[in-house]
């Protein structure tokens, strides 16, 4: 796979992400739980990002966009849920386009914000979950050196359906 890039979410990003959460709509509601209505108008989401920018300011999320060497806008990779204290940690989430998936996008983007975590807001530990059907994700996870932590039933809502989690976990290796 050629290289990629990670770059901290700015409020110019709006439309181009606008764009492809449109685009991407169909696809990620058949793998994720679907986002209110008001999600898809443009100045909700206008106000969703400057939100998004503040909580980056706060250090209580980092949303990165990903490029690809053409510098092609192929999703995007975030840190959230960030808690500091006795702690220090966070979850991960990413989303791959559709026409981007499965070309290793995701792989390159969680080890490149794997080290933004550790090295640039040293925490010591990151999170993930996924749906057990989605195998992909799963791999992602392990290529960069997460291990398994366990299943959780029924925990979320998926288009009306409560569905179960798998969890995985890495620590900074540099502790």
């Amino acid at each position: 796979m050629s290289s990629i890039s990670i770059r901290l979410l700015k409020e110019e990003d709006s439309d181009e992400i606008f764009e492809f959460e449109i685009e991407n709509r169909e696809f990620f509601e058949s793998i994720i739980p679907a986002r209110w209505e008001g999600y898809y108008i443009k100045e909700n989401f206008e106000e969703i990002i400057k939100e998004i920018i503040e909580e980056q300011e706060l250090g209580i999320r980092y949303m990165y966009i990903i490029r690809d060497q053409s510098s092609r806008m192929v999703g995007r990779v975030n840190l959230f849920s960030v808690v500091r204290g006795i702690f220090q940690k966070a979850e991960l989430g990413y989303r791959i386009g559709s026409k981007y998936n499965k070309k290793g996008y995701a792989t390159k983007a969680v080890n490149l914000i794997l080290k933004e975590a550790f090295k640039k807001y040293k925490l010591h530990r990151v999170e993930a979950a996924t749906s057990p059907k989605n195998i992909g994700s799963q791999i992602v996870l392990i290529k960069n050196g997460f291990q398994f932590v366990g299943k959780a039933h029924k925990n979320i809502n998926v288009n009306g359906t409560w569905t179960d989690s798998v969890y995985f976990e890495i620590l900074n290796g540099d502790e």
